[in-house]
């Protein structure tokens, strides 16, 4: 994969696709690192599959549709995992690399958690009683101008536009924002955290540095209204955050591990999720 900052900055919602297929060595690459194991933080093993329409079908396509929300998409990437109270993170977690190693290869991308028929979805990737389907993604190749839709989508969303550090980030207490030069060598991982898709661009994750440790607790602010068919959206959006920083981490040779740490502060408008801890913290 290149570097991963880059991909982090290239990559955007696509919803429109142009009308043409995507090449077999790239297909059967996606089709190896969708089946490949997965599992998040929380020891969630969501399980994925390339999903491939049948162009020559229109009911077939209408029963796996969008709601108009996505044009010409030929494939989407589909997960499933089984029911836990952090499996939509774990699923976040795990499926963001992919929607990367997508963008890596030249593909648009676009993360729904709820603007598709689940289920439809559902009976292609053969649902079990014990899991649940958080979202899909189409996979393609983007088209050269986006409809009237997909323009719209991105005006509501705000999708241009991503909150100031001193919106999302802390030091010590919710009361100090961090900032990007206090942050050192964690900036990247931060700011990819800041780049992240969410829903509507809501945003919910808070991060609070433990300055002594060098220690990040990860929380989510959560809206109303964001849970639909019983999945919870915010955390997905957790879950691809929690991603971001452990992929940057990660190239920047930064060792640490998750972990639910007790001495975490508590705040009353946020949830605590999960807690970074550097190497030798």
């Amino acid at each position: 994969m290149p570097d991963i900052t880059e991909l982090i900055q290239k990559r955007f919602s696509c919803r429109t696709y142009a009308d043409r297929p995507v090449e077999d060595h790239l297909l059967r690459k996606l089709d190896c690192l969708a089946a490949a194991e997965h599992a998040g933080p929380f020891g969630g093993k969501p399980r994925f599959q390339l999903i491939k329409m049948d162009m020559s079908s229109p009911e077939k396509w209408k029963k796996l549709g969008t709601y108009g929300v996505i044009k010409n998409a030929r494939l989407f990437l589909t997960g499933a995992i089984k029911k836990s109270s952090k499996a939509a993170v774990d699923f976040g977690y795990c499926m963001e690399p992919l929607i990367l190693e997508a963008t890596a290869l030249g593909l648009g991308t676009c993360w729904m958690a709820g603007t598709f028929n689940a289920g439809g979805f559902a009976r292609a990737i053969n649902l079990q009683g014990n899991e649940f389907l958080p979202a899909v993604s189409p996979v393609g190749y983007p088209a050269d101008r986006k409809s009237l839709t997909d323009k719209i989508f991105r005006l509501s969303a705000g999708s241009d536009h991503r909150k100031p550090w001193k919106d999302i980030f802390f030091t010590e207490d919710f009361s100090i924002p961090l900032t990007p030069e206090q942050a050192g060598k964690y900036f990247p991982a931060l700011e990819n955290i800041r780049l992240a898709p969410s829903a509507s661009n809501k945003q919910p994750w808070r991060i609070l540095r433990a300055t002594a440790t060098n220690n990040f607790h990860f929380y989510l602010e959560r809206a109303f209204g964001f849970k639909l068919r019983e999945v919870p959206i915010q955390d997905i959006d957790l879950g691809i955050a929690l991603s971001h920083f452990e992929l940057t981490t990660r190239e920047l040779g930064l060792g640490g591990q998750w972990l639910i740490n007790a001495d975490a502060p508590e705040r009353k408008s946020l949830d605590y999720i999960v807690s970074w801890q550097e190497a030798g913290g």
